[in-house]
């Protein structure tokens, strides 16, 4: 750093600040944190935020305020408020306010009371955390202090199992050169142990009194929150030490395996890096909420024209007949014209009619929703019983959008993988192991092995490691030193954790599952990793105990894609130690190791064919001098306070350069269960799955072939090979990266690179020609496909999401059923979801396990973490969470259909009924003087939708399937309506508003008919306002209870109950409220005592009813009866076939009880149909048990849905997946 000119010459040696330079950082723009330890009244002049937490958002005091104002952000509150309002002003409201004010307050109060909930146990966890103990050195003695109480500078005491309270360097520990171990779930979801390591010079700081004297100061970033990164530098004694992540404990992690350890605080509260990492995910919405968004502006449009028309009509009414009757219906004194009083009109009239957007509507919405996650987290087909874990729903606002879903983005390490390393093969000095062949000198698969490989001679060796070639073992003992280093290489180049709980028995503790099969696997073949110390590394070699001296450890990272160590051994002599990708590795060896470079090469070729994950072993020795002037400059790197990481990054690519090549490794990663039969459903289904793996193409296309050859070979909508776009990094110098892989392809300009993206879009793909180039293929125009298999196109990742090149990449890439994006980094992951998501305009599922996938997790539509074996980052970034990815089946083809044919049926029925209510008042109106005198009884009008209609929707939005789960299963095709979006959208819209209005015209007409003539059994008039009104509330309340009977597809009790039950209940506060009991406590309130009962009980009035019911359903019933003849859907087809099934098993165990008759007896029973054989042979058949339907319901259920699609396909201005369709921006 820079030392001014005014610093003092023992600080310009130390090169630190002088105090007085100093500057008081301002809120949120901090530069640089400064801490001095044991000096509070130095620190506190910085203003440090303090160690109290507050994740709550209200207080006693600000609750209700904030809370309100919070709920009246949503356009829905502010609109009924508005609403209230209206109703209190007496001129223009013919309606008691609590008719609006009880929903409202129903709505408020429960939304109130969930979040206070929700705040008192944030409230209780914070007090929790802030109230803990800890042990603060304060004027040189240990005090018991409140983590809230904690300030940055002071000096803090851990003991073992002990949560760190702040960000904190590590001092000193119990533990020899100041180790320290903790467990990082918290932060990162990793439960293996992390290693952290004191400063050397502070490692004697373990007393108190030394304690209390140190004042050293630390210079260090500003707060962040990046957990794997910290830079600074503590200046102490005249001197400047460097510091970096591995000196620092984290809050959040616990520390383990250590009696105690002292700390300085650098960053408190809500600058740790815990908290800076707990910002809020990004809130996701459905596409039915954005319709549902549009659809109720358009009906508040359509509620202010009814408004008009209406004012309009009390307009010229009160100016042409009115005004007659000005002694008998005088204005009220604030009216003094026909066009003021259509004025009011208007306003009344937008009170009456607001109820076609009911406030109950959203609280019903979140009520399904909420039950839809609950059916989620209680599936017991979706619990992992092997790790006790069940799926959870994280979110309960995304549950019909499952049902949509048309594009999957799925990791493939760990996500369709296990993630279980296993050590399968290695190549070293051109001799590859791990193949077992027979007396033929054939190749020996898995079942036709021998015993595996004997390793009693090592008594440290793990039992559960199996390899199955004894060659390898045979060269360890016969001292063959290219295998020996080899090994030696595995035991020394890592940071893996022992852990020696008995003698003998160690366990190992590795960040990552590659590591740990490696040094595994070195020590079953003799060379045993034993324990390390921050200088040492002690390794048994085929029982002898050797250590050495650890000088460096260059660490890996997912840039630079290798790790070394550098180490002194016995002799006294240095070598460096490498392992690392081999497009990295490759192109840094020495020229004089090429011989041996191909070989290995053909070796690497092979094991990532077979799906295997590589890596490339290299070892460099370094003289005396050397390495002391590259340490030297490694240090002057480390203490750089700007650009530390690209600085340290080229000092360690001086020195892994050169390296002399030692062999490969191969690890196996296996597919999980249920992955291929997932993915063909899936596929089945229509859902187009994209893999974004870090892997190279080899072992990703092996993946395909393995496990999903009926899928990851991708086809075109013809059912021509394809072959995938891959992406990987581009050219290296020396032939790495790309050029290897890509076959020089990648190169060019952009020109050349837009043709090769639309050669596999060519309508004569028989003019393409697969030509070996390298080490991929490359495209070659004018020539005769002569080549079986998948074409597989070599794109840079970096090219392809270019601006000018992404149309042509997706539109290339949206010609193939399935996409293997190959050498993506986490960002290209997130860029990849957000293209299809710009131009498909079409619902995606982004599915990983890892820290790197949480990016495209939180891009996509809906993210699902794996909680496997890469900690619980994922998960926690995740929408869903469950154990394997074979449950995301169940997840869409059950559950996420389900709920969006719930959902859709659900708001089809809600708009119909709330029409049929409320344009009741609107034809009304045009009998009533245009007055805005309603129809229905006040409090009708108030409990209709939150007690007489309300539970029967919600039992149906709930409960409600067209299919069993085994169906839905079998049958993958009825998942296509959700991603085509056909059961609720603008169309089924206005049909439900239609059937809604027609329904009101004939609720009010037909009674109004009848009454116009009708007379009471005692031949009185029956016409009257209050009998009227009845009729019409009864009417409509048994036609929309008979109206949900027909939509329910699935009976349960509770459906029964709810709505049978709701019919009972009107009929019992109707009859309430018109009774002598009431009338005697409220008289003002209930004036028309006994009219219910007497409207009632005329026969006229039940046949009024009737006959309003049957015309209003017959038209229902007649058009879904022809239907399901003339055009049935894919689901009707499906529940005909399941009858048929039943019958026709009932048929056969009748036919059992019939005994045989004549005498020739055959064998034959093929049931066949012809045509079948050509349809498997051209790869276009969907399943056997979705072709098992009869032809011509097969014909007519699947074919709208084909036309549709094209249909679809042809009018859209988005990228669309045909292979010559051009692309619109």
């Amino acid at each position: 750093m820079t030392v001014p000119k005014e610093m003092p010459e023992k600080w310009a040696r130390a090169g630190a600040p002088p105090s007085w330079s100093r500057k008081k950082p301002s809120w949120g723009t901090e530069e640089e944190r400064r801490a001095r330890a044991n000096d509070r009244e130095y620190n506190e002049k910085f203003q440090y935020a303090s160690n109290c937490i507050k994740t709550s958002k209200y207080n006693i005091l600000t609750f209700l305020p904030v809370n309100l104002f919070e709920q009246f952000q949503e356009v829905a509150n502010t609109y009924f408020l508005f609403l209230l309002i209206l109703q209190l002003i007496p001129q223009i409201s013919s309606l008691s306010w609590f008719t609006t004010i009880v929903p409202l307050v129903l709505v408020l109060t429960i939304t109130a009371v969930k979040d206070a909930t929700d705040d008192y146990f944030r409230h209780k966890s914070d007090n929790q955390v802030n109230n803990r103990q800890s042990q603060v050195l304060i004027n040189g003695i240990l005090q018991q202090e409140q983590w809230m109480n904690v300030c940055v500078g002071d000096i803090i005491k851990l003991e073992n199992n002990q949560f760190v309270a702040a960000d904190l360097l590590l001092l000193s520990s119990s533990e020899p050169h100041g180790l320290c171990y903790i467990e990082t779930a918290e932060l990162d979801g990793e439960t293996n142990m992390k290693v952290r390591q004191a400063i050397p010079v502070t490692w004697e700081l373990g007393d108190v009194s030394k304690l209390a004297k140190f004042d050293g100061e630390v210079i260090c970033e500003p707060p962040n929150n990046k957990l794997d990164k910290f830079s600074g530098t503590l200046y102490w004694k005249e001197n400047k030490f460097p510091l970096s992540n591995q000196n620092m404990l984290l809050r959040g992690c616990v520390l383990r395996n250590t009696e105690w350890c002292f700390g300085l605080v650098i960053f408190a509260g809500p600058d740790t890096k815990l908290m800076q990492n707990s910002g809020r995910t990004k809130f996701k919405r459905t596409s039915i909420d954005r319709l549902m968004n549009t659809l109720v502006l358009w009906i508040f449009g359509f509620l202010v024209c009814m408004g008009v028309i209406l004012a309009i009509g009390n307009a010229i009414w009160e100016h042409e007949v009115g005004m007659r009757f000005q002694v008998y219906l005088p204005w009220d004194e604030a009216v003094d014209s026909a066009f003021f009083s259509g004025f009011l009109s208007f306003w009344s009239y937008i009170i009456i009619l607001n109820t076609v957007v009911p406030i109950s509507l959203y609280v019903s919405v979140e009520v399904i929703r909420l039950g839809h996650s609950y059916f989620i987290n209680w599936d017991k087909k979706m619990f992992c019983t092997r790790k006790r874990t069940p799926a959870e729903a994280r979110t309960t606002t995304l549950s019909e959008e499952l049902g949509q879903v048309e594009y999957i983005f799925s990791d493939k390490t760990g996500t369709l993988t296990q993630n279980i390393m296993v050590f399968s093969k290695c190549s070293v000095n051109s001799r590859s192991y791990g193949d077992v062949f027979d007396v033929l000198g054939h190749k020996a698969e898995v079942g036709e092995r021998p015993e595996p490989v004997d390793f009693s001679f090592n008594p440290l060796a793990d039992q559960k490691f199996l390899f199955w070639d004894p060659t390898l073992l045979e060269a360890v003992k016969m001292g063959d030193p290219h295998v020996h280093e080899f090994f030696r290489l595995l035991s020394l180049c890592h940071t893996v954790m022992s852990e020696e709980k008995n003698e003998g028995e160690l366990y190992y503790k590795a960040q990552s599952p590659d590591e740990g099969a490696l040094v595994t696997a070195a020590r079953n073949f003799g060379f045993v990793f034993r324990s390390r110390t921050p200088k040492t590394i002690t390794v048994h070699e085929l029982g002898t105990a050797v250590t050495y001296q650890l000088l460096a450890i260059l660490d890996f990272n997912n840039i630079r894609k290798r790790m070394s160590v550098i180490v002194r051994n016995p002799e006294g002599k240095i070598r460096l130690y490498c392992k690392g990708a081999d497009t990295i590795l490759l192109d840094r060896l020495h020229p004089s190791t090429q011989e041996l470079l191909n070989s290995t090469t053909d070796h690497l070729n092979e094991y990532a064919g077979e799906g295997l994950r590589t890596l490339v072993l290299a070892y460099k020795d370094l003289d005396e001098e050397h390495y002391e002037e590259w340490a030297d400059r490694r240090l002057q790197a480390s203490l750089a306070q700007d650009s530390r990481e690209d600085r340290l990054a080229s000092v360690y690519e001086e020195i892994e350069s050169d390296m002399m090549l030692l062999g490969a490794t191969a690890i196996e990663d296996k597919l999980q269960q249920g992955v291929p039969e997932t993915i063909a459903l899936l596929t089945l289904a229509n859902i187009k799955i994209w893999v974004l793996t870090g892997d190279k193409q080899a072992p990703a296309f092996s993946l395909g072939r393995d496990g999903c050859e009926h899928w990851l070979f991708l086809q075109d909508a013809d059912g021509r090979h394809v072959g995938g776009v891959r992406g990987h990094w581009p050219h290296r110098p020396g032939g790495a990266g790309g050029a290897q892989e890509g076959a020089g392809e990648d190169g060019g300009p952009v020109p050349h690179r837009r043709q090769r993206l639309h050669l596999p879009r060519e309508p004569f793909l028989s003019q393409a020609h697969l030509c070996p180039g390298g080490r991929g293929w490359g495209v070659r125009p004018g020539h005769q496909w002569t080549q079986s298999g998948p074409l597989r196109l070599s794109v840079s990742q970096a090219h392809a999401l270019e601006a000018d090149m992404e149309l042509e990449f997706l539109e290339t890439a949206c010609a193939c059923k399935a996409v293997i994006c190959c050498r993506v980094t986490p960002l290209q992951k997130a860029q990849v979801v957000e293209l299809v998501k710009k131009y498909k305009k079409a619902v995606t599922l982004a599915i990983g396990d890892g820290a790197n996938d949480v990016s495209m997790i939180k891009t996509a539509h809906i993210g699902v973490g794996i909680s496997g074996q890469e900690g619980i980052q994922a998960v926690l970034a995740s929408d869903y969470a469950f154990s394997q990815f074979k449950f995301l089946q169940r997840l869409l083809l059950v559950h996420g259909r389900w709920s969006y044919l719930r959902m859709c049926k659900f708001l089809c029925y809600f708009f119909y009924k709330n029409f049929a209510f409320t344009m009741v008042h609107f034809w009304f109106g045009f009998f009533c003087g245009f007055s805005a005198q309603t129809v229905y009884d006040q409090y009708f009008i108030t409990l209709y939708n939150i007690v007489y209609t309300s539970l029967p929707v919600l039992a149906m939005g709930v409960f409600d399937q067209d299919v069993p789960e085994q169906r839905s299963m079998e049958y993958p095709k009825l998942y296509e309506p959700g991603q085509l979006n056909l059961l609720f959208n603008k169309r089924e819209f206005f049909i439900c508003i239609a059937q809604g209005i027609y329904t009101s015209v004939l609720l009010f007409f037909i009674p109004y008919g009848v009454f116009a003539e009708a007379t009471r059994d005692d031949g009185t008039q029956l016409a009257d306002y209050q009998s009227f009104a009845v009729t019409v509330a009864t009417s409509l309340v048994i036609v929309v209870s008979v109206q949900i009977g027909l939509d329910t597809g699935y009976w349960t009790a509770i459906n029964h109950f709810f709505i049978w039950g709701s019919v009972a209940v009107y009929f019992a506060i109707l009859f309430a409220m018109h009774s002598n009991g009431l009338f005697d406590m409220f008289p003002n309130q209930f004036r028309f005592v006994g009219n219910a009962q007497n409207t009632l009980a005329q026969p006229t009035v039940w046949l009024t009813i009737a006959l309003t019911t049957v015309v209003c359903i017959l038209p229902v019933v007649a058009f879904r009866f022809l239907k399901l003849n003339l055009k049935p859907d894919l689901s009707d087809t499906v529940r005909y076939t399941q009858l048929v099934r039943k019958k026709q098993k009932a048929q056969h165990r009748c036919m059992r009880r019939v005994g045989r008759t004549g005498s020739r007896r055959s064998g034959y029973a093929f049931s066949h149909q012809e045509g079948f054989g050509e349809l498997i042979m051209s790869g276009k058949n969907m399943r056997l048990s979705s072709l098992a339907l009869s032809s011509f319901t097969t014909r007519s259920s699947s074919s709208w849905i084909e036309s549709l699609r094209r249909k679809k396909s042809d009018s859209a201005s988005s990228p669309s997946g045909g292979a010559d369709k051009p692309l619109k921006g």
